[in-house]
């Protein structure tokens, strides 16, 4: 008698803890295994929009509606429970009625009999969506702030390289009607986010028109990245344009952001670009046509706002003849062609350039040179200047160098062109290599160094070595 009235206030006690979680705001469930029921609570059924007869008693009715990411790591998560007696505490996303998922967060316990066999299991599970929702933005948001934090610094460490050089890229020396019609270019073209092409012999001064383009643009407040297409060997060109995932090739230790996702919103400048290796190049099509690439290493398309500046000292159209340079990226690239004239054919800017380098050679040097005879200028005036500015410049600082009072004197015997020479109708790459020799030759055909031949042209000797392989000079 005694014992039924323990099991009567037992059952009576149960059904009031029911009635109590029946009126919870959490969703509850209770497992009995050996027969494989489940019991829902009409709150579980309410947040999942669900009536009794759609969601039958059963674990299967639970596991069809866990979302496929949390499914293996749900059911594992009990298992362990069962048998290893691991605290159940997990968080998933369940299908509701509608087809939407929504996040959970649920706990459980389960109840073992006297051989240690789990016999049932009983939990809770509460909605957390709105949590999680913003757990993830706040996760986008960190993994943004992460990305625009490298690309920040990446760019700042490509600036960092570009603030070493002095750029008077705003004020382009000269008077001359091809200059003048250079800048009339410049400011046609610079509003826009059209590609542009500089066109120009060695030491013309093409990076200065790209400067001046960028500085005239609407992407001025944002860094000029330069890359220059010849000194970098053929293998690192894609990792510095595209960049890398960790382990895409052996020495890819860590991710690197390839220049075109550092300039994203900006101006990138890609110097010698008629040296671009062909296997790239239709990659570097796509990126200005589509504004899409994938790193090395990854297949994960990045989308870019670019705008691109090109420049080369080379007849790209020749290049195309001879299937060196792939002719749709060629019309891509020559939809504005800006040709700077080689200082040849702009004499009467010669003097002002002289002025304003003496004027800053002198001031860095600590010199103070007043007075430029006549007979120098004109000497200089009549030069044929086949290095262009860039020849004039270490000339004018080696004369510097050797002037020992405020007069100018002139150490460089700088001979006139012959006449019938300057009418030879020679092509840009023949009088290119000609010089080039001239030079080599001058120097005992010591390419790097003090007084080697790229100091004497002002160029980066593995630039230099390149363009020697590309003419096809070699010592004899």
């Amino acid at each position: 008698m005694r014992h039924g009235r323990v099991q009567e206030r037992s059952r009576k006690s149960e059904e009031r803890s029911l009635l109590a979680l029946e009126n919870s705001t959490d969703g509850l469930w209770d497992w009995d295994i050996p027969s494989g029921s489940v019991f829902y609570s009409t709150r579980f059924l309410q947040i999942l929009g669900y009536s009794p007869e759609e969601f039958p008693g059963t674990m299967e009715s639970f596991r069809n509606r866990l979302h496929p990411e949390e499914a293996g790591c749900t059911w594992t998560a009990i298992e362990r429970h069962l048998k290893e007696r691991i605290p159940f505490n997990v968080e998933y996303r369940l299908q509701t009625k509608s087809g939407a998922y929504l996040w959970f967060l649920a706990r459980g316990q389960a109840i073992w009999d006297s051989a240690g066999k789990a016999v049932r299991m009983s939990g809770w599970i509460q909605e957390i969506t709105e949590r999680k929702q913003a757990e993830l933005d706040l996760k986008a948001a960190l993994f943004e702030i992460k990305e625009l934090k490298d690309k920040l610094e990446a760019e700042r460490a490509y600036l960092q390289e570009e603030i070493k050089l002095e750029y008077n890229y705003e004020n382009i020396i000269g008077q001359s009607d091809e200059i003048n019609y250079v800048l009339y270019k410049v400011e046609q073209i610079a509003a826009t986010d059209t590609t542009v092409l500089v066109l120009g012999e060695t030491g013309t001064g093409k990076e200065l028109v790209a400067r001046a383009v960028h500085s005239q643009s609407l992407r001025k407040d944002r860094a000029l990245v330069k890359i220059n297409c010849a000194t970098l060997p053929a293998n690192l060109v894609e990792s510095e344009l595209f960049g890398h995932e960790k382990g895409a090739f052996t020495g890819a230790h860590a991710r690197q952001l390839g220049r075109f996702e550092v300039v994203n919103g900006a101006t990138l400048f890609l110097d010698e670009i008629g040296e671009l290796p062909l296997e790239l190049q239709p990659k570097l099509l796509r990126v200005i046509q589509d504004g899409e690439f994938e790193r090395l290493g990854s297949s994960q398309t990045i989308k870019v706002d670019v705008r691109v500046i090109a420049a080369t000292n080379r007849h790209l159209e020749e290049e195309v003849r001879k299937g060196r340079f792939r002719e749709d990226l060629w019309y891509r690239l020559n939809v504005f062609p800006i040709t700077v004239p080689p200082l040849r054919e702009r004499r009467e800017d010669v003097p002002l350039l002289v002025n304003y380098f003496v004027a800053k050679i002198s001031k860095r040097l600590g010199k103070s040179i007043e007075n430029i005879p006549t007979t120098v200028m004109n000497a200089l005036q009549s030069y044929h200047w086949p290095g262009n500015i860039r020849e004039l410049e270490n000339v004018l600082e080696r004369a510097v160098i050797n002037s020992s009072g405020p007069k100018l004197h002139l150490v460089d015997e700088l001979k006139t062109i012959h006449k019938d020479l300057a009418t030879a109708r020679k092509t840009m790459e023949e009088v290119e290599r000609d010089y080039l020799v001239q030079v080599l030759e001058q120097t005992g055909w010591k390419v790097s160094g003090k007084d080697g031949a790229a100091e004497i042209l002002g160029l980066d000797r593995s630039t230099l070595r390149a363009r020697m392989r590309k003419l096809g000079i070699f010592r004899p």
